[in-house]
């Protein structure tokens, strides 16, 4: 794990540099393992993003926005009772684990002063935030409950007393030198950076990988150097960064990580660090469970329509024979007196061929003559009209595909807000059945909230990230000669720069947004058509989101998450 106790010792130094002596004056719960604070400290207000989520488990300072709900949780509501207007004076990482503690002084009901502890243990799918009255050593309460059931060494609930996790008896590698490191490495036994991250405490096997890669051959007067030389580098200044390798996976660290081929991107902190290689995975983590469902129904509806025009399809080549059906029904009628009640075929002459060629034609034994006439003009006609009527059902089930894959392409960047409104949409149009509780109120419908981004030119862009977004912001919010664009021929959101004469350079970050929240967000040179919104229509009946247009130019972009995530924070 990157965010190891290193990792956490660095970051506890950057908390304490920015939120000691801060005032605590908002605390929100936006998320079921997360938790936000808002700090006033050295002049300016700070987020502070606290996660016991279990692959995301993280502390850090944020630049994000969090949505909150109406109804805060109880453990919110504890915090927010004896946290807020709270002095935070201290902030303690303990031993090199990853465990940081927040004290803080407060009043209590009567208005004397009161200490509190606020210790985030970031431990995997083992993460918790733990309230602590710190007098009585006793624990407030927690995100999680755990009982002695699940962990015999504490039980982690209301009223417990707090006990830290086990120790490891491991040494600190800030106070290594290299005659500890030479003497407790076994050189015989190999695996050097599995015995380094099972000896030094904080030690990660990413950090234990560079540091033998940095020996070369690895022996012992080359690993020590390089182990004491690299914790020494890491004391003295860090170099947040993200490694992306050539197969596209993230590895962030606090150093130069010179093991790990790939682009290397640079932050000024690890707090900037973490806001970046976080950006939409945890929420996409939510996303796919309160979606799950969505997803899965969505993915039918695309495969029982593909499945139906293969049918259909089938039922259109049998109904190109119905020129034969009617060649048949002639012919029969024409030979009348050569059939025979009983007869299951019969050779006639085509004299519609001008070889005079004969053809067999099969019979029904149980009819009569003319009623096996009259049986083939009966298919001639029901096959004639059956072309009209099947080649609409095949449009109908081509449309249905495509809205269902946009839909699909929608969730897959959609926050948890948009899924409500995506699961409503569904709802309204007659595919889902709406699930309402004994005595539960109806909400009144609101407005879709866009998302808003800022060019580096100072212009307002506004997206749509599901269909009913799309039509409030294309059908609503927008001006007519402002400038709408959208992925050609691709499933995407709409977008609309608001500036009647915007420049060809936020044209350019309009589209490479569009391209982002599009279908083809891993592809390259994307085309993004744009024109002016008089030009987009809605067609009467009409799916949602869906709009033709025209006088459109094209223009053609990559999609770059850097980019997007800038001018979103602009």
């Amino acid at each position: 794990m990157s965010f190891d106790g290193i990792f956490t010792h660095k970051m506890t130094q950057e908390l304490k540099n920015n939120l000691e002596s801060g005032r605590i004056s908002k605390v929100y719960q936006p998320y079921k393992q997360e938790l936000v604070f808002t700090i006033r400290a050295n002049g300016k207000n700070h987020k502070l993003l606290l996660s016991a989520h279990p692959s995301y488990a993280r502390v850090h300072l944020t630049e994000e926005v969090y949505d909150n709900p109406s109804e805060p949780p109880m453990f919110c509501m504890l915090l927010r009772k004896h946290l807020e207007g709270s002095i935070i004076t201290s902030i303690q990482q303990v031993d090199m684990d990853r465990i940081i503690v927040f004290e803080m002084k407060t009043r209590n009901e009567i208005g004397d002063i009161s200490y509190k502890q606020l210790i985030i243990e970031i431990m995997g799918r083992h993460s918790n935030i733990i309230f602590v009255d710190k007098e009585k050593n006793m624990i407030l309460d927690s995100i999680k409950h755990i009982s002695m059931a699940f962990n015999r060494h504490r039980s982690i609930a209301p009223g417990q007393a707090y006990v830290l996790p086990p120790q490891q008896e491991k040494i600190n590698p800030f106070e290594a030198d290299e005659e500890i490191v030479q003497t407790k490495i076994d050189y015989f036994a190999g695996k050097l950076d599995k015995q380094l991250v099972s000896i030094f405490a904080g030690v990660s096997p990413i950090l234990a990988r560079e540091a033998v890669h940095r020996a070369g051959l690895a022996n012992r007067e080359t690993l020590p150097k390089a182990f004491v030389q690299l914790m020494k580098e890491i004391a003295d200044e860090i170099h947040p960064q993200i490694i992306i390798t050539p197969e596209q996976k993230e590895i962030f660290y606090l150093t130069d990580v010179t093991h790990v081929n790939g682009e290397i991107k640079r932050f000024s902190s690890l707090s900037e660090l973490l806001d970046r290689y976080y950006f939409g995975k945890a929420s996409r983590d939510r996303v796919k469970q309160q979606a799950h469902d969505l997803e899965r129904f969505v993915q039918n509806e695309i495969q029982k329509n593909k499945t139906k025009i293969k049918k259909l399809e089938q039922t259109l080549e049998n109904a190109k024979k119905a020129d034969t059906f009617q060649l048949y029904g002639e012919l029969l009628t024409a030979n009348l007196h050569r059939l025979k009640r009983g007869a299951k075929e019969i050779e006639v002459i085509n004299y519609y061929d001008e070889n005079g060629s004969s053809i067999k034609i099969e019979l029904s034994p149980k009819l009569s003559p003319s009623e096996n006439a009259q049986a083939y003009f009966q298919k001639y006609q029901k096959a004639k009209n059956s072309l009209s009527i099947v080649r609409e059902q095949i449009e109908l089930a081509k449309e249905e595909i495509t809205y269902f894959e946009m839909l699909f392409q929608q969730l897959e960047a959609a926050s948890p807000k948009d899924v409500q409104e995506i699961r409503e949409e569904l709802i309204e149009e007659g595919y889902l059945k709406m699930k309402q509780k004994k005595g539960a109120k109806k909400n009144k419908p609101q407005k879709p909230s866009l998302e808003k981004y800022i060019s580096s030119e100072g212009i307002e862009i506004l997206v749509g990230k599901n269909n009913k977004q799309n039509d409030y912001l294309t059908n609503k919010v927008a001006r007519r000669d402002e400038i709408w664009l959208h992925t050609k021929d691709i499933p995407g959101s709409h977008v609309v720069i608001r500036h009647l004469e915007p420049t060809d350079n936020t044209i350019q970050e309009a589209a490479t947004i569009a391209a982002y929240f599009s279908k083809a967000k891993q592809s390259s040179s994307v085309p993004v058509d744009f024109t002016k919104i008089r030009h987009v229509k809605k067609p009467s009946g009409s799916k949602p989101g869906f709009v033709i247009y025209d006088n459109q130019q094209t223009i053609f972009v990559t999609p770059n998450e850097e980019l997007v995530i800038k001018l979103k924070s602009n």
